[in-house]
């Protein structure tokens, strides 16, 4: 039941301590913040680290060559590693249970590329039909490189819309313009977005075409395979060692190389790097609620500070309610009632405030890692009505301690 002279009290009480009940408010709101403000920006460096790794699809596995470092059934360290179209068929082929999609990358290299009587400085490199949904890339405009392409050697490239931008700017689309890779010219058939604009100025070309023509033989830079989805995310890192392993495995006796030599040959798990950057990004958030709990307990024992001046300066007046038959109870709550209007109204305060800078200025923020630093809304509150319990609780041993005062002894206190 409401009871209009308890509220009266209180805030009569808090009138006549203004400058106290701020501060203690002050740091209460202040714990609130800043465990809000850090859990928003632990947040915001997991979807930094997502955004990261949203690049390139999600299971990608990426192998590239080495030197080798150690000498291995007598053969001297040093050797340069080179991939062949071997090693993709027959790793594909052994490995293929376990792969969803695959292409090898062959880097163009010594080329000139032209448009008209401008040259461009960007790199070429030959894919497979497959590589568009490995690297990620959206299609803006046109269609991606074919298996057709491939098995003709088509004179066909993919820009980057970075590109279309720089170049193309004087025609309408570049859709059906011709480059010149080397004086030979090649068709414009679609154009890519990435989320990086470095990750736009490449020119990608059919992967026969770019080892045929230009002299490539059967070498190949990289080898690039994305594995099938699995239920859980555990799942599917463990899948993705298994792979990795095998790969690498595979590798080393195809060309030779020690099994604990470290840099002749790299395979790169995309998975693998995401659960460490994640478990990273775990232990920050457990730190930050660390950090932020703590400022809240020097809030909460500000609060049972206060509430035990109160109780001191009122002893007499407690004296004069147990005399006139007050009971206990109703003294544990004339003090607890006052200890959790301040908890409260200083809990929701800094919620409010921490939530409506996170709400304005967290989709600004994008720097290196940091991405939309938000908080998840029913969490935030949960954390203020665990405050209210514990300023309840730091609250009642202040009240505990008025009501059993002996009433002859509260009467003398001056």
């Amino acid at each position: 039941m409401f009871d209009i002279e308890r509220w009266q009290e209180i805030f009569d009480t808090i009138r006549k301590n203004k400058l106290r009940t701020f501060l203690t408010g002050l740091s209460v709101a202040s714990g609130i913040f800043i465990l809000v403000i850090l859990l928003g920006f632990g947040q915001g460096f997991r979807n930094g680290i997502a955004n990261e790794f949203a690049q390139d699809a999600a299971t990608s596995v990426w192998v590239w060559p080495g030197t080798t470092t150690k000498e291995y059934k007598g053969l001297n360290p040093g050797r340069n590693i080179e991939l062949r179209n071997s090693d993709y068929e027959f790793s594909a082929e052994l490995l293929k249970d376990d792969i969803e999609l695959k292409s090898p990358r062959i880097f163009v290299r010594n080329v000139a590329v032209n448009y008209g009587n401008e040259a461009l400085v960007y790199g070429v490199q030959g894919v497979s039909y497959q590589f568009q949904q490995i690297e990620n890339a959206k299609m803006s405009e046109g269609r991606f490189i074919s298996y057709q392409d491939e098995v003709n050697t088509a004179k066909v490239a993919v820009i980057g819309n970075k590109i279309a931008k720089d170049v193309f700017h004087e025609v309408e689309t570049p859709m059906g313009e011709f480059i010149e890779i080397s004086g030979i010219p090649f068709k414009i058939i679609g154009l890519f977005g990435e989320t990086e604009d470095r990750e736009e100025e490449r020119i990608f070309i059919p992967k026969s075409t770019a080892q045929r023509v230009f002299n490539g033989g059967d070498r190949v830079n990289n080898l690039a395979y994305t594995l099938p989805m699995a239920e859980n995310f555990d799942e599917a890192v463990a899948n993705s060692i298994r792979f990795k392993s095998n790969l690498l495995s595979y590798l080393q006796q195809a060309h030779t190389v020690a099994p604990d030599d470290t840099n002749a040959i790299f395979v790169w798990s995309a998975l693998e790097e995401a659960k460490r950057f994640y478990s990273l990004t775990d232990n920050i958030k457990l730190f930050f609620w660390f950090v932020g709990i703590c400022t809240i307990i020097a809030g909460v024992v500000g609060v049972s500070n206060i509430m035990l001046i109160v109780v001191r300066e009122r002893t007499k007046e407690i004296g004069i309610r147990k005399a006139l038959g007050a009971k206990p109870w109703s003294i544990v709550g004339m003090i607890l009632h006052e200890s959790i209007f301040i908890t409260a109204i200083s809990g929701f305060t800094g919620l409010i405030l921490s939530m409506a800078l996170l709400e304005i200025a967290g989709p600004h923020i994008e720097v290196d890692y940091v991405m939309n630093p938000s908080v998840n809304f029913p969490v935030a509150v949960s954390t203020v009505f665990v405050l209210i319990l514990a300023g309840a609780i730091a609250g009642f041993f202040p009240a505990w301690r008025a009501a059993n005062i002996h009433t002859i002894d509260a009467l003398r206190d001056e």
